[in-house]
């Protein structure tokens, strides 16, 4: 049922991608307008918004309704798989599939609805053009940093064969740049086909539909030379609205026994490691994993996480005797940690990340450094910016791309130590912070003026 407001507040529909790493973003920004007179609807599916509903408070409900996106059933994708989160990879085209079957239901959401404006993501490109139809504006939102996506954009444009051989010869910033054994995985992610449409295909019809403008999450201090290239590539104005961090929730008894086991570390004395949502770790890469913390003589809290479903033995899948010898050095949980709330306890000294963007933001927010271990997507270009600009380190992978317990260690030992690039890294990440805090809301107060004038066009489309 929908929710009675006062017909004077502008309305804006939120939707995107059904990535758990995308719905965090778009949720936080929907948490910003919501405060300054604009009314939500946030748009996913059931799966998905049981995850965001206790995240809205009971006051933030008075101006954000869930709107649930329904899927079409399909033998192979039950609805617990309708998001990323757990999904099995091989079943992701699958769910790519099953969005763009469902468009004619997001057409009959926004005529029941009628929202003055729709922010929406890099993957459905069916969006704009369904709200256009509508005379409805809309707005692409980027949850990934300036960085990839001028990369990308810039590789696609001069790159017709499609090989991209020399995709670092080509881009004009030397320090950004893909290692051999990452060049395949690039292409494979751009050159992805679902349905007919390469997914470079999709996110430039995106780019292409957003009005006059795009939203990007990420801060002019650390990207403004690749916001300022991408504008010209793209012909649109970025907007950047900020970090968007994740504000602690309410802990849980899972959250609370990590917490406690925190309290009684030193200062400084620990790392966090933890590689998102989509990305299980190998045998091999585990193996490597435990072992290279083992070997860097650190405390630790490791999240370990398996596709849904998977039936699992923590103890089984590390090495023999791995929790034995660390005892109550580390703590390895499965599947869910309080990511924020752990990163802003004064005993973290480092942050295992694989650079999700999301995750490169909160450790400048909460002055954690990052020890970048990328994995794919967009990662690896991330992991080169964190490590040009000085926020963290980068570990080195052997020549076939593959993980060794010994620079594992020796890149966190690097970080956590604070003499030295330790003491470096940890002065950087707090100017950027303090950055950040300077320019609190000033950020999303200019993305609302810029969207408030183009939820006016509505009206001018249909008087």
């Amino acid at each position: 049922m929908e929710i009675s407001r006062p017909k004077s507040i502008r309305t804006i529909l939120i939707f995107p991608w059904l990535a758990h790493g995308h719905i965090s973003p778009f949720r936080q920004l929907a948490k910003k307008l919501s405060k300054r007179n604009i009314f939500i609807y946030f748009c996913s599916t059931p799966v998905n918004l049981s995850s965001v509903k206790p995240m809205v408070s009971l006051k933030e409900s008075l101006c954000i309704q869930l709107v649930e996106f329904h899927l079409p059933s399909l033998p192979d994708l039950p609805s617990h798989y309708h998001t990323t989160k757990g999904l099995l990879p091989h079943l992701m085209n699958t769910l790519k599939n099953a969005f763009d079957m469902a468009s004619h239901r997001f057409s009959e959401i926004l005529k029941t609805l009628k929202p003055d404006l729709v922010i929406y993501d890099f993957l459905q490109p069916w969006a704009p053009k369904l709200a256009s139809l509508q005379g409805i504006p809309a707005v692409v939102f980027l949850c990934f940093s300036a960085v990839m996506t001028s990369f990308t954009l810039h590789a696609i444009k001069n790159d017709a064969g499609g090989t991209y051989e020399h995709v670092n010869d080509l881009f004009p910033y030397p320090e950004i740049y893909l290692h051999d054994y990452e060049r395949q995985k690039f292409v494979n992610l751009i050159e992805n086909d679902v349905n007919g449409v390469k997914d470079k295909d999709r996110a430039h019809q995106c780019f292409e539909g957003s009005s006059e403008i795009i939203l990007i999450k990420s801060f002019r201090e650390i990207e403004g030379k690749f916001m300022d290239y991408l504008c010209g590539l793209l012909n649109k104005r970025m907007i950047p609205v900020g970090p968007l961090v994740r504000v602690p929730m309410e802990e849980h008894e899972k959250a609370e026994r990590l917490m406690k086991w925190l309290e009684k570390k030193k200062p400084s004395s620990t790392v966090f490691v933890s590689f998102g949502t989509e990305y299980f770790l190998s045998p091999e890469e585990r193996e490597e994993m435990a072992y290279g913390i083992e070997l860097s003589m650190v405390n630790f809290i490791w999240v370990l996480r398996f596709p849904v479903g998977e039936k699992t033995n923590i103890e089984k899948e590390l090495p023999r005797g791995f929790l034995e010898r660390t005892g109550e050095r580390g703590m390895v949980v499965e599947g869910w940690a309080p990511q924020v709330k752990i990163l802003l306890n004064r005993s973290i000294a480092g942050f295992v990340s694989h650079c999700g963007w999301s995750s490169v933001m909160e450790s400048i927010s909460v002055v954690v450094p990052i020890i970048a271990m990328p994995m794919h997507l967009d990662q690896p270009l991330n992991a080169r910016l964190v490590e040009n600009i000085g926020i963290g380190i980068e570990v080195r992978r052997n020549k076939k791309g593959c993980l060794e317990r010994k620079d594992i260690a020796k890149a966190t030992k690097e970080v956590v130590v604070v003499e030295g690039s330790g003491g470096n890294i940890r002065r950087k990440v707090k100017e950027m912070s303090e950055i950040v805090k300077k320019k609190g809301e000033e950020e999303i107060d200019g993305v609302v003026d810029e969207l408030v004038k183009l939820c006016g066009i509505k009206k001018t489309a249909n008087p």
